[in-house]
């Protein structure tokens, strides 16, 4: 019998630009920030970072896993929130055993509050 696959939840960020930025500025500054939060979530224990997050078609895809469905959506809700995020960002339920970038459960961000 194999191996339960692991919960993965792919977070798609829209690779837009941000507006406004000065002249020769990194155009998606966000993708740091984003890596901020997982990695200091990371540190605190509550979810692990599956893979280095990167570019998928027309999105910026982060993966977080070592967490229930419910804990990782609500990551994937905070990281839809913060501050230069373009809006449109997704999540997806998959697990370490998917082909392909999203495949499973598509769910809207942010989440509605509970």
């Amino acid at each position: 019998m194999g191996a339960v696959p692991t919960l993965v939840v792919e977070i798609h960020v829209p690779l837009l630009p941000t507006p406004n930025l000065p002249e020769g500025a990194y155009p998606f500054p966000w993708i740091e920030e984003v890596e901020d939060l997982l990695a200091d979530l990371e540190e605190q224990g509550d979810v692990e970072v599956f893979e280095d997050g990167e570019e998928h078609e027309d999105a910026y895809v982060f993966f977080v896993a070592g967490a229930g469905e419910e804990e990782l959506l609500a990551v994937a809700s905070r990281v839809a929130t913060l501050s230069g995020v373009p809006a449109g960002t997704f999540a997806v339920v998959s697990d370490d055993e998917a082909g392909e970038f999203g495949l499973g459960r598509h769910v809207a961000l942010p989440l509605p509050a509970a």
